[in-house]
């Protein structure tokens, strides 16, 4: 039985989940939509996200609190940090907590497509059960228009 990864966005800007949703369901993927820490605590509390999209600040918390509530998951999820252009020095404050990696918006479709790529292939590295695909995201190479 292959179960799919679960894809969280946490933002609690509307045009920014909108945003990245349309591009992540343009790469055949389904992204479930969130605006605060507690929700993504019941979403990591089910065990099946492999990939959090986060703003730097949600309605009741930020990424921190995101990060801290994966950490006591079964299966840690890879987290990128999203929305405005931080400056260098927060981002590597994120990176060094543990963060997979930032983009900004506005979104680019390829630099989103590339987190999830670069998640997946981290994903396979560390989890012995992906060897087969068995839980991890497949994308169409032509989900995105030329």
């Amino acid at each position: 039985m292959h179960v799919l990864s679960q894809i969280v966005v946490a933002s609690r800007d509307m045009e920014s989940r909108r945003s990245l949703a349309t591009i992540l369901t343009r790469l055949g993927l389904d992204p479930i939509c969130i605006s605060t820490v507690s929700e993504c605590r019941v979403m990591l509390a089910k065990g099946n996200v492999g990939l959090v999209f986060c703003d730097r600040d949600l309605a009741d918390g930020n990424y921190r609190d995101v990060l801290a509530a994966s950490r006591s998951t079964r299966r840690q999820p890879s987290i990128v940090l999203t929305g405005r252009h931080g400056n260098s020095e927060e981002n590597h404050e994120a990176i060094s907590s543990g963060i997979f990696g930032v983009t900004t918006t506005p979104y680019h479709p390829t630099d989103v497509e590339w987190m999830v790529i670069q998640t997946r292939r981290y994903e396979r590295k560390r989890t012995p059960e992906a060897e087969d695909g068995a839980h991890l995201w497949e994308i169409e190479a032509t989900a995105l228009p030329g």
